[in-house]
């Protein structure tokens, strides 16, 4: 790594309201303004936020350690409007969180955890990931985070979902067998007519728009004239939103394993980028998998070459004929096998799990064990939020037989995820979004720093390019020759770590790109 760069102070700002004011428009009104399309505000709304985000102050802190976590984590309630066009309306709550500096003479100011999803708990990864956190910037921030709209502490809502459609290979949209897409169409469907009937203002409240709002709403109540974030996965999206709304009230951004960011279609890109990183990632564990040092029964194949067609062979088996497991009614299919795949290529720790089930499926003298998020239905309250979020974010096409034609083609061009990544979700069926989408532009302070691994099944290292191409002047980008999902505190790349902990604790970066080797 070349000699790095202090980022820059604060200028260039986009030519946007303060954050109080953009708080006060209305819905649409903010996404025509962040859109390049508003044509300006009123001043009544103003001073309504301006009232609104005084009276969000004193928050009343409890303890609330976390399992395994350290044991001075705290949380609090903040209350915020369901609807920030209506700042006197009906309110919700956002739960926070925080771990105070132990050194206070170090302290430099305010880092906020933001979490993946949609649907991940800011407050559990606070837990998680605080005391390592805490010991890589020596004191030099108070760390906090919230449970975002429909998580943990926060306000939740319900659809009513059957315990079938939440099961999580049946949540996420794989096709039938044979290809075909009615059931996948049917379920989701009764999906989006169960969130109209049931899920209230709250569901359809939930947005990452809001969320960033929400964050703004937070940072106003702890009194923090800017806050540093360490975002992770599909809090990178949130974390650019809110770096592209409020960037005089951002100080050092971490994205750590972030998604393509293109606002015509958010998730949906996201979604359609998971075949070819499932791809990507796959040598990885075929080399696992093939490693003669592996232990007896786990080592798949002799050749890395030979896993690949061994494991698809063995999910158009199951599609056939599914095979009992140790969880009673509880088949393990050929869909199945494919999400327990996907699952694992999270983490070269999750590949001996992944091996054994392989073995037991394939051996007619045992009886396979379901990885756990196989075995019982999501919760209704986290299934809410996961679809909400992304079907509230943009408007997603409507056309069924559209989508037929894009999963049979994703079938033939990624086998390994059988054109899962092309299906058709709720969000086809959903009620018109209620503001559209930012763009990511690169107006603002050169104070970010994107780091990715090359071989991310989730937010593959080419959609996450996009990203770092959209932000332009304002960031760096560090390339991670590592696999699984999450860079920082997450895959021991002493290089990439490194390069994270200096820039929160000195505000150093690379001078350019750089790339971190094994």
């Amino acid at each position: 790594m070349g000699r790095g760069g202090r980022v820059d102070e604060p200028g260039g700002m986009m030519n946007l309201p303060t954050s109080s004011v953009a708080l006060a428009l209305s819905a649409s009104a903010v996404a025509a303004v962040l859109s390049g399309t508003g044509t300006g505000t009123g001043t009544g709304a103003a001073v309504s936020e301006v009232r609104a985000g005084a009276a969000a102050g004193a928050l009343r802190w409890t303890p609330c350690a976390q399992k395994d976590g350290p044991g001075d984590q705290e949380c609090a309630s903040l209350s915020v409007p369901v609807d920030y066009a209506k700042p006197d309306g009906r309110r919700m709550t956002i739960g926070v969180s925080r771990l105070r500096s132990e050194r206070p003479q170090a302290r430099r100011g305010v880092l906020l955890v933001l979490a993946g999803g949609p649907g991940g708990s800011g407050v559990q990864r606070l837990g998680q990931k605080g005391a390592a956190l805490r010991a890589e910037t020596d004191g030099a921030y108070d760390l906090v985070s919230l449970d975002p709209r429909g998580v943990g502490r926060s306000t939740r809502a319900s659809c009513r979902l059957p315990a079938d459609d939440r099961m999580l290979a049946n949540f996420r949209p794989w096709p039938g067998a044979d290809g075909g897409i009615e059931e996948t169409v049917a379920r989701s469907r009764r999906a989006a007519q169960a969130c109209e009937e049931h899920g209230g203002a709250e569901l359809f409240s939930f947005s990452s728009a809001n969320q960033v709002r929400d964050i703004e709403r937070f940072r106003q109540a702890l009194g923090a004239e800017k806050l540093s974030a360490w975002a992770h996965s599909y809090g990178v999206y949130v974390g650019a939103l809110y770096a592209q709304k409020y960037p005089d009230r951002t100080d050092r951004w971490v994205l750590d394993s972030g998604g393509d960011p293109d606002h015509r279609k958010v998730a949906q890109k996201w979604m359609t980028n998971t075949g070819r990183a499932v791809e990507d990632r796959f040598p990885d564990f075929a080399a696992w998998a093939s490693d003669p040092a592996r232990e007896a029964g786990l080592r798949l194949a002799e050749r890395a070459e030979e896993v690949r067609p061994l494991v698809l062979g063995l999910a158009a088996e199951l599609d056939r004929r599914p095979k009992e497991t140790t969880t009673p009614n509880t088949p393990l299919t050929g869909n199945a096998l494919r999400q327990a795949l996907h699952s694992a290529l999270y983490s070269d720790g999750a590949f001996e799990s992944f091996a054994r089930l392989v073995r037991d499926a394939r051996d007619p003298e045992r009886v396979p064990v379901l990885p756990g998020a196989l075995v019982n239905p999501m919760s209704d309250e986290d299934a809410a939020v996961a679809t909400a979020v992304i079907c509230n974010d943009i408007r997603w096409p409507a056309s069924v037989p559209a989508y037929q034609r894009a999963v049979s083609a994703d079938r033939a061009r990624y086998p390994l995820t059988a054109g899962m990544p092309a299906n058709i979700l709720p969000c086809s069926f959903w009620r018109a979004p209620a503001e559209k989408p930012t763009r990511i532009t690169s107006e603002g302070p050169s104070n970010i720093l994107v780091v990715q691994n090359l071989r991310d099944p989730a937010t593959p290292h080419f959609g996450a390019v996009k990203l770092r191409e959209a932000l332009g002047r304002r960031a760096r980008m560090v390339s991670v020759d590592a696999g699984g999902h999450g860079v920082y505190l997450g895959v021991g790349n002493a290089c990439a770590d490194r390069t994270v902990t200096g820039f929160l604790t000195t505000g150093e970066r690379p001078e350019g790109d750089i790339r971190c080797e094994r």
